[in-house]
């Protein structure tokens, strides 16, 4: 037997009062998120104006941003570092050791969109700025921001001193509390990841400072800021010539070393041999410790001024890396009163 299928029910026409219900429901719907949506906005807004004290943050999404090309040029330009007296720090990470030392002050603190800002740099910086990755990424040089969820713009050191060789050494009036006893000279240092390293090594055997000759890279190069650990910011650095150097070495009366292979294929004379005694025997005296690059040595001014002094080694090989070796002479000829301490002028 067929079945007949029963016809289904008749559509029912849709009023205009009801046609006018279903549009104001889905107006609702649509509404609904949205509305949420703001509220959460308000709500993230509200915590992050109480976890700054209220104010208010700058938002740059733009790289063509007149603060992004300042930025830039600050991490790419020594010149113009200097023309402004800031630098750049780049990660979290370095700025929280930095400012934990207490010698860091920073303009502006660059932030990536939905990082928090942390506790220990609430004080630091009244002008916080949150930025796009794509902003990120464009001042910090890097290809992605994994680490570089913060950037710091910071005041250069007072005691960072760049002399023009003009001043013959009176730049350098007011820089030391006392006569310095040991002074770190680079001579045509390079690499930002050795100097930056030679810096550190000086300001943790107290060393009074560093002279920077030409050729050096600039001590605030980002790679060498993140090398020495903030011991650039801590270190009287001086960044001249010759004629200064020699100015500085006849005020305080100082006796120049410098580091060089025994087997010197320079010309010069034979060197003295880094020992105990050697450096009990010179404990009374001032010293200007001389290193030159890996690649070009010492430079003929620093020979001919210097006494030489080599590290002895008994392996096949003729020298060590520059931060290295560094680090040993450091060690060796560093004052070994544990009453004496570094001060910085005010």
């Amino acid at each position: 037997m067929l079945l007949a299928r029963s016809p289904p029910p008749p559509l029912l026409p849709v009023a205009s009062s009801s046609a006018h219900s279903v549009r104001a429901c889905l107006s609702r719907c649509v509404a609904a998120p949205r509305a949420a949506a703001n509220a959460d906005a308000v709500t993230a807004a509200s915590k992050a104006s109480s976890l700054w004290g209220g104010q208010k943050h700058k938002q740059v999404a733009s790289v063509a941003n007149p603060l992004v090309k300042h930025c830039v040029k600050l991490r790419d330009s020594a010149a113009y570092r200097r023309s402004c007296r800031r630098l750049v720090l780049v990660g979290l990470a370095p700025i929280r050791e930095i400012c934990a030392l207490g010698f860091a002050s920073i303009d502006c603190l660059l932030l990536l969109d939905g990082v928090e800002i942390p506790d220990e740099l609430h004080d630091l910086s009244d002008d916080v700025v949150y930025v796009s990755a794509t902003v990120m990424k464009k001042i910090s040089g890097m290809r992605s921001v994994d680490s570089t969820e913060a950037i710091a713009v910071m005041h250069m050191p007072k005691h960072f001193c760049d002399l023009n060789g003009d001043e013959g050494g009176a730049g350098l009036d007011g820089l030391f509390h006392q006569s310095p006893n040991r002074i770190l000279v680079l001579d045509g240092i390079q690499d930002p990841g050795n100097l930056g390293t030679l810096i550190r090594s000086a300001c943790a055997f107290k060393w009074d400072g560093v002279f920077l000759l030409p050729a050096c890279c600039d001590p605030f190069n980002e790679k060498a800021l993140r090398a020495a650990r903030g011991a650039s910011l801590q270190l009287p650095v001086i960044s001249s010539n010759w004629c200064d150097l020699q100015a500085l070495v006849a005020k305080y009366d100082m006796k120049m070393l410098a580091g060089h292979p025994e087997s010197g294929s320079d010309g010069s004379e034979k060197t003295h041999v880094l020992s105990k005694e050697l450096a009990d025997s010179l404990m009374s005296q001032s010293l200007c410790l001389v290193l030159g690059s890996e690649g070009n040595g010492l430079s003929k001014e620093t020979v001919q001024a210097c006494e030489l002094v080599s590290i002895p080694m008994e392996g096949i090989f003729e020298s060590l890396n520059v931060s290295v070796a560094g680090g040993i002479f450091l060690f060796m000829l560093q004052l070994k009163q544990h009453t004496y301490s570094r001060t910085l002028a005010p």
